[in-house]
């Protein structure tokens, strides 16, 4: 599978790069992983919109939904041929306000996940974790069927014990590093070193960085992780427009 990143900050766009947002493909199946600012016309690049298969949101916070509004206008609005007749949107149902508006007519239509039990999702088998934020979130161990390869998506989430066992021996572990090494006060995303050494010990294959801040030097960032990482464990900031295979 392919992992495309479209948005890649956290809180709120900078620099022309949107808040998180991510493409998986495996295929001619099309999973659109949260949907931030900017995502729409990041996603609009590399495929059409209407060529979506399913989009799947960890949680309601606007830097994750900012652009399900013009995605399902775009879907009410444009002429062509769509891969669904509606397009499904995933989330969870513990915000009932949000998850009410992931239903537009003649676009899309909210689907409740059940974050106890695993998803199907065409070539996909997702398996949810709950994580630590101030909203309910949930993040997805995504896993293609065919070949076992798994992607292990953070969401947002402070550091907490449950997350080594979840992501154990993830071929990817895509992780929420708002925060260089040296952050103090309050922390509901992870830093440097707390993502880099969440890898080590749950012996992942590959550790990208994401929900970056917009400020400093992320080249630090991504040194900071590697030094707790282990020697052996490609670490990286992700970039916009990049395609990571899985």
């Amino acid at each position: 599978m392919e992992l495309t990143i479209l948005g890649c900050y956290g809180g709120y766009p900078a620099n022309g790069i949107g808040t998180s947002s991510y493409l998986l493909t495996s295929g001619d199946y099309h999973l659109l992983l949260d949907c931030g600012s900017g995502a729409l016309m990041a996603l609009e690049k590399v495929l059409d919109p209407l060529q979506l298969d399913a989009v799947l949101l960890t949680h309601y916070h606007h830097d994750h939904t900012a652009d399900v509004g013009v995605l399902q206008y775009l879907w009410q609005l444009k002429s062509g041929v769509r891969r669904e007749p509606m397009l499904p949107i995933y989330g969870h149902a513990a915000d009932p306000l949000n998850f009410g508006s992931l239903t537009w007519p003649n676009a899309t239509t909210g689907i409740a996940y059940d974050p106890t039990k695993p998803l199907n999702l065409g070539p996909f088998r997702i398996e949810f974790l709950m994580t630590e934020h101030p909203v309910p979130a949930y993040a997805p161990r995504i896993t293609e069927r065919s070949t076992g390869h798994s992607l292990a998506f953070t969401a947002d989430t402070r550091d907490f014990a449950g997350l080594i066992p979840w992501a154990h021996e993830a071929d990817c572990l895509l992780a929420d590093t708002n925060f260089f090494a040296d952050h103090e006060g309050p922390a509901w995303h992870l830093t440097s070193i707390q993502a880099g050494k969440l890898a080590r010990k749950a012996q992942v294959n590959q550790l990208l960085l994401t929900h970056l801040p917009q400020t400093g030097y992320l080249g630090e960032l991504r040194d900071e992780a590697a030094s707790v990482a282990g020697h052996d464990l490609p670490v990286a900031v992700v970039r916009p427009g990049k395609v990571y295979k899985i």
